[in-house]
Formats: structure tokens, C-alpha cells, sequence
């Protein structure tokens, strides 16, 4: 299945843009869309695991992403 992936911050100016298109199997996790996420932007290999949101909510790794969701990754954010 093809999955549109929102991108901000540092992966999105990686990217090029603000969204890319990822093909992955029916029963992909979101950790396994970061990885092919990762695949297609060879800027972003270097990065560790990303805040990940599905359909406006925060998910973890192993949540399985379905047809028509809306999948967000954005870099860990630190303040002070």
C-alpha cells in the first residue's frame, strides 16, 4: 500500500518536502514506514527514532499503519 507521510522540522528540509509518498506492505508497522521513510531520504539515515503520530495522536513503533491514515514523523524535541 502507498502511504502519504507528513514530515517537519529538519526531515522535512531533508526531504525536500513536506510530505513523500511510501510504499509498504499491508502490515507495516510505523516503525517499518520510518525505515523505508529512511530508504527514500538517505539524509535522514542518520537520524535516531522520530516522534511518530497517527491520525493526530502520538503511536509508537508498533503500531500498525492502515490505507487512508494519516501518519506524521517529526525529530524529538529538547528545550530549556
Amino acid at each position: 500500500m502507498i502511504v502519504r507521510v507528513l514530515l517537519f522540522a529538519r526531515y522535512r528540509e531533508a526531504a525536500g518536502s513536506d510530505s513523500i509518498e511510501v510504499m509498504v506492505s499491508q502490515d507495516a508497522t510505523l516503525e517499518a514506514l520510518w525505515y523505508a521513510v529512511r530508504e527514500q531520504v538517505p539524509a535522514l539515515c542518520g537520524e535516531g527514532a522520530p516522534l511518530m503520530a497517527l491520525d493526530c495522536a502520538y503511536a509508537t513503533g508498533d503500531r500498525r499503519v492502515g490505507e487512508g491514515q494519516e501518519v506524521a514523523f517529526f525529530p524529538p524535541v529538547s528545550g530549556g
